[in-house]
């Protein structure tokens, strides 16, 4: 297989397709290069460095059209480190989930195992198909997911019609934020990843959080509940409110997401990251439900995400071996998830990627089937 060479004519320009870490503008790099001697090496509590990081989270605020009164905080540790932070700092008692794929059962998973919280409720759904919250009496934290990157679901962010007053609407947007539209006002924590739609790399959270979320972590901090000082998000809120993190964040990500959001600003913002997306997503979706041996892992065209795609091929076409081929032609990171196990390739449709590229992609993909 690593004998079969795609002709330079039909490849796309830039062969990186992962879902994380995702394409890095080559533009993005140079400009880090150009900074290096000043910026990489310095201290974070130095105007240098805090600059970047005021950078970043004002970039947020106008990608994301911040409604008056949300913050943009951020630590380090990743979506991982804020699932705990979440379960230690902004639910009260009781949460519930819509649990539709890996990412959204990992969150659930830390508030079951905290041994100070009540079970969760979770409204599970199996890969391919969506869960969705409902209203429950005594729950104060509902969670779920915006993009599931391990399947390719996506559901819109709604508040939870009849929740109990005062409760929190949690979006988990490691992989749809900065692909898909939002209203920040339907949700009151909005998290997400560098390394995904923001093409930096990994290391840090970011949140967009409401009033209401940001007075719950300091109500919660006020009960004495044990909070590691890592873990704490009243920490993470005042230390970003000084243009800083806890502890040293990687200045590396900081600069290459604030690069990011600054070129995605001037393209026309999320409006316009929203459009590339979807162009991407069309051009994907369409070949597939065209094509003789490959269909959209996600039937229902409404929860088909264009943040991630997931395409399934027929029996007898190996995917695997595709994926193989195309990394051996530089065509990098279009496998699927490992743990859902099918006979599928997975595709990063971020802004970041041009959708002529995806075209390109699928024209590979055609071309190998054929030679195989």
């Amino acid at each position: 297989m690593n004998d079969i060479r795609i002709p330079d004519a039909i490849k796309p320009v830039d062969g990186r397709f992962g879902c994380g870490p995702s394409k890095v503008r080559p533009e993005g790099v140079e400009a880090l290069s150009a900074v290096s001697r000043t910026f990489m090496g310095t201290s974070h509590r130095q105007k240098t460095v805090k600059e970047q990081v005021a950078r970043l989270r004002r970039g947020l605020a106008d990608f994301f059209s911040l409604p008056e009164g949300y913050e943009v905080v951020l630590a380090n540790g990743g979506t991982s480190a804020f699932w705990e932070v979440a379960t230690f700092g902004l639910v009260r008692q009781k949460a519930q989930f819509a649990e539709f794929g890996e990412f959204g059962a990992k969150f659930a998973q830390a508030v079951t195992d905290a041994p100070f919280l009540a079970e969760p409720t979770v409204h599970k759904a199996p890969g391919g198909q969506a869960a969705f919250l409902t209203a429950e009496a005594g729950v104060d934290v509902y969670a779920s997911v915006h993009n599931e990157t391990s399947t390719g679901v996506a559901v819109p962010v709604r508040r939870v019609a009849g929740a109990d007053e005062g409760a929190l609407v949690l979006t988990d947007a490691t992989s749809g934020g900065g692909s898909l539209d939002v209203d920040l006002r339907e949700t009151d924590v909005y998290y997400l990843a560098p390394q995904k739609a923001l093409g930096s790399d990994g290391g840090i959270w970011l949140a967009l959080m409401s009033p209401a979320a940001i007075e719950r972590a300091y109500e919660i901090k006020a009960t004495k509940r044990y909070i590691p000082q890592f873990l704490d998000l009243v920490t993470a809120v005042e230390q970003s409110r000084l243009e800083q993190t806890y502890n040293t964040p990687a200045l590396a990500t900081v600069f290459l997401a604030a690069e990011q959001l600054d070129w995605m600003n001037a393209q026309g913002g999320l409006p316009w990251a929203v459009k590339r997306s979807a162009e991407s997503a069309a051009a994907v979706y369409g070949w597939a439900d065209r094509s003789s041996f490959a269909t959209p892992f996600v039937t229902d065209p409404a929860l088909r995400s264009a943040a991630v795609a997931t395409i399934d091929f027929a029996d007898g076409v190996d995917a695997t071996a595709i994926a193989k081929v195309l990394r051996a032609n530089d065509i990098v990171d279009t496998e699927p998830y490992r743990k859902l196990g099918r006979n599928q390739l997975r595709i990063a449709l971020y802004p970041t990627v041009d959708p002529t590229d995806v075209v390109a992609l699928t024209t590979c993909i055609d071309w190998v089937v054929e030679r195989l």
